[in-house]
């Protein structure tokens, strides 16, 4: 089997990762050249394919690529867009109520005791209702009442979309890792942030100590002298680390085995960090397990 270097396997990379996997050639995430390198040799398309090369020659690009052509590749998609409607909904609530803040004190009044859900449907309703003004003179109360219902309308728009997208992530991972729902602590959200992180050829990785430092979950050492602990690690997929966080955090409140292990190493002297920090190595120990076993997609 042949073996190439590939910079920026998950972004400009991508295709050219695809093709070379399709044809059976080993691929390797390769880092960009070193810059005092790169200041001493120059920069040109021979010279970094020359160094993808010997990085993989060397045995310095250990990262094999993600295949990227199966439902975590899906899933990959649909998080993306969630993300962005997420961020766009949160940011139109925001104006929303920025605009109620500065709205005539009749209307502000008005508005004031609902809820969120009830505000956004009486504001949905405002422009309909000012078209009924005999007045064609636009005010600034009307121009309110537009502005309040096109954003109200923009965010139910979101809402659906993210209910949707919720809905298919929720299928997908039922559908091809539904081991991982059955673990305490764990969602679907949770679940199609740690696939994405492993991608669609969990057997790239070879032990589980490779999945814990791409989840940034490892132990780092910090020894010198008598002194001798470990620290945290800050490296790795951070989405992945905040999905382990969250799932050592549900189970210190629901699990009793967690909850047992917890007591234990506050007796024996340990610092609450320093229990989640393990915990979550635990975790990925588990979700390793989990997510090697997984299939191709069964056919449909």
């Amino acid at each position: 089997m042949g073996r190439a270097g590939v910079e920026g396997t998950g972004s400009f990379g991508a295709a050219l990762s695809r093709f070379l996997l399709a044809q059976g050639v080993e691929v390797f995430d390769v880092n960009r050249p070193d810059r005092t390198d790169r200041r001493r040799r120059g920069k040109s398309d021979p010279l970094d394919a020359e160094n993808a090369a010997r990085a993989v020659l060397s045995g310095r690009a250990r990262a094999r690529a993600k295949s990227g052509d199966g439902p975590v590749q899906i899933a990959r998609m649909y998080k993306l867009t969630k993300g962005s409607a997420v961020k766009a909904r949160t940011q139109a609530i925001n104006q929303l109520k920025a605009v109620l803040i500065t709205a005539d004190p009749g209307l502000r009044d008005e508005l004031a005791r609902l809820n969120n859900a009830d505000l956004f449907r009486t504001c949905a309703r405002l422009a309909d209702d000012s078209k009924n003004d005999e007045d064609d003179t636009e005010t600034v109360l009307q121009a309110t009442r537009i502005t309040l219902s096109l954003l109200a309308r923009r965010i139910g728009q979101l809402t659906e979309q993210i209910r949707d997208l919720d809905n298919r992530l929720a299928r997908l991972v039922e559908c091809h890792a539904p081991q991982l729902l059955a673990v305490v602590g764990i969602g679907p959200d949770t679940a199609v942030t740690l696939l994405v992180t492993v991608g669609d050829n969990p057997e790239r990785m070879g032990s589980e100590a490779s999945f814990a430092a791409l989840c940034g979950v490892s132990p780092v050492e910090r020894s010198s002298g008598r002194r001798n602990y470990r620290r945290l690690n800050r490296g790795g997929d951070r989405q992945a680390n905040a999905a382990l966080h969250r799932i050592v955090f549900t189970r210190l409140r629901v699990d009793p085995r967690t909850q047992d292990y917890y007591e234990r190493r506050i007796k024996d002297g340990k610092t609450r960090r320093e229990i989640v920090r393990s915990l979550k190595r635990y975790v990925a120990r588990e979700v390793f397990h989990l997510i090697q076993p997984m299939s191709s997609p069964p056919p449909s």
